[in-house]
């Protein structure tokens, strides 16, 4: 105990510590050691684990998609609609399933914190094993709710649009959109451990600030884009160039420099041992 505790009793100082905020080294040895976990895990698991994260991240461009057929053309039909995107985010996180942008962070901090060839090689094999796997997943939700006759005219015409809007021709605008996005995914992710009972909200928050700007997921995004590679309104090539290439490149920089190295770098000392002392 602190020496500004002392005037608590043993009682009051353990409850004082389990309404405490987590600090940011707790936080960071969470997140490492879900990490090492995932670093762990077999090639299958990961691999299905990917594929349910990826389908699940589908209900982000659907359930926005529905919103916004089922609201008025006006100026603020975007901001409602934006709400829908949280939904994938919310089955993924409470599903505890593998997804890639939260890979940035994750499995990152165990690679900054031991720097050896083996955690490097173990955390490629993570993100190739999940980046592939959810792309997957996105893709099979695509052509699952292209089928025609599930979905009304107005919600398919829907999912066309933001299918359009997904693949914007800048490469170097969507890669921004991107770095922003893959910031905030990260950065939810370093909030959650001490989110506490406020996890839901934080996810809805979250991303639903991704949506509401515009910004550029490459999980999310992929469900929209193959459904435009399938309706005719995009290309293979503009999913690839225009759309994965930037998307998953301005992801990682957003999440493994924003978030993983500065709160690594911010702990560094803690972690070595040299906290410095209260005088």
């Amino acid at each position: 105990m602190t020496e500004g505790s002392q005037h608590l009793d043993r009682e009051e100082q353990e409850l004082a510590e389990r309404h405490s905020v987590p600090n940011a080294l707790v936080i960071h040895e969470i997140i490492r050691q879900e990490g090492e976990d995932e670093l762990e895990r077999t090639n299958l698991a990961l691999a299905l684990s990917g594929l349910a994260a990826g389908l699940s991240m589908g209900f982000s461009f659907l359930t926005e998609a529905l919103l916004q057929a089922g609201l008025p053309k006006s100026v603020w039909q975007h901001t409602v609609a934006s709400l829908g995107y949280s939904v994938g985010f919310i089955l993924v996180v409470l599903a505890r399933q593998q997804l890639f942008t939260e890979s940035t962070l994750t499995a990152v901090l165990p690679v900054i914190t031991r720097r050896n060839r083996r955690t490097m090689l173990a955390a490629a094999r993570l993100w190739v094993i999940v980046l592939a796997a959810n792309l997957v997943g996105t893709w099979i939700f695509a052509l699952l709710v292209h089928v025609p006759g599930i979905f009304s005219p107005e919600t398919s015409a829907a999912m066309r649009t933001l299918a359009v809007e997904a693949v914007p021709p800048v490469f170097f605008g969507t890669l921004l959109r991107a770095f922003f996005a893959g910031w905030l995914i990260a950065l939810m992710v370093w909030i959650l451990p001490s989110a506490r009972s406020a996890r839901l909200l934080t996810v809805m928050v979250v991303t639903y600030l991704v949506a509401l700007a515009h910004l550029s997921h490459v999980i999310a995004g992929s469900a929209e884009a193959a459904y435009g590679v399938l309706s005719g309104t995009g290309t293979l090539g503009q999913y690839f160039g225009n759309f994965l290439a930037p998307t998953l490149i301005g992801n990682i920089i957003g999440g493994v420099v924003m978030v993983s190295v500065l709160n690594h770098g911010s702990i560094a000392p803690e972690i070595r041992g040299e906290r410095k002392p209260i005088t």
